[in-house]
């Protein structure tokens, strides 16, 4: 089985399936996929993310703004904890920190992120991060805002072995997603090969991204097989283990969405806590 830790189910581009989310949920649960997490972009998102999840019992969401996510009015810490509990979130995000691009100033998105985070610890949910080009700011405001005991994923991560390292000592997990399979992705697949895969997740951050041999088009839930055979090829070990310990993590970290899973997953689950 697999998971698709961070997708964005209300953005895939559905033309291939007849402009039917259900025909993309079911080509994934065709190759294995049985778990889907919906991200938010942004605190308007999360009520059509809830009718998606209503209607799937395999979707799982999140309530968050995304750093580069222009909004009238910054949510305050309050807003964000009572959009996650009224709408069931597992999780708050997408957050974090982007300094690529401009779109939202620098010292917003910091203020944005550490009301996340202190959003996130005040529930005891986990929290998803974005960072780009924000290492430093990034893991400053997790130290100082994050119950290591609840932590969060570093999701779509390409930064350096350094951070993904500093990360999981502060009970974070790493996600890797499609990039991991690009030619030029050599340090991304350095990650595949290092991070222990007890702190790894999988994902596929469709609509974008798409994997190899599939790049260039819009991305789908099922491609976050490719990214789990990608990161066996770099580690010597089975799609299989790659594919139930990814999944194992996912259910650690997303403690909510356990309940949710099938017998047969919560089971395999049970087996692999009491190895």
């Amino acid at each position: 089985m697999f998971v698709d830790s961070h997708c964005h189910l209300d953005r895939l581009d559905l033309t291939a399936h007849d402009g039917k989310l259900e025909g993309a949920l079911e080509a994934a649960r065709q190759r294995g996929v049985r778990q889907f997490l919906a991200i938010a972009v942004t605190l308007d998102d999360v009520p059509n993310l809830v009718d998606i999840a209503r209607a799937h019992d395999d979707v799982s969401l999140s309530a968050g703004v995304h750093p580069l996510h222009r909004v009238e009015h910054e949510p305050d810490v309050q807003a964000i904890v009572d959009c996650a509990q009224r709408h069931d979130a597992v999780a708050i995000g997408e957050t974090g920190l982007d300094y690529h691009y401009d779109e939202v100033a620098h010292d917003v998105q910091r203020q944005r992120f550490a009301h996340h985070l202190r959003a996130a610890r005040e529930l005891e949910l986990p929290v998803i991060v974005h960072t780009r080009d924000a290492k430093e700011d990034t893991l400053a405001l997790i130290r100082e805002h994050t119950d290591p005991a609840v932590g969060g994923v570093l999701h779509c991560f390409t930064d350096d072995l350094d951070m993904a390292r500093e990360a999981v000592r502060l009970g974070f997990y790493i996600s890797l997603s499609g990039i991991v399979t690009f030619r030029n992705a050599t340090s991304v697949r350095e990650l595949a090969r290092l991070v222990p895969l007890d702190r790894l997740l999988i994902e596929t951050d469709s609509p974008y991204l798409a994997p190899v041999p599939h790049r260039g088009k819009p991305n789908e839930p099922q491609w976050v097989v490719e990214v789990a055979e990608c990161i066996a090829a770099e580690r010597g070990i089975s799609v299989d283990e790659v594919a139930m310990q990814t999944s194992a993590n996912f259910y650690r970290l997303f403690r909510a969405a356990l309940p949710e899973a099938p017998d047969d997953v919560r089971e395999a689950l049970s087996q692999m806590s009491g190895q």
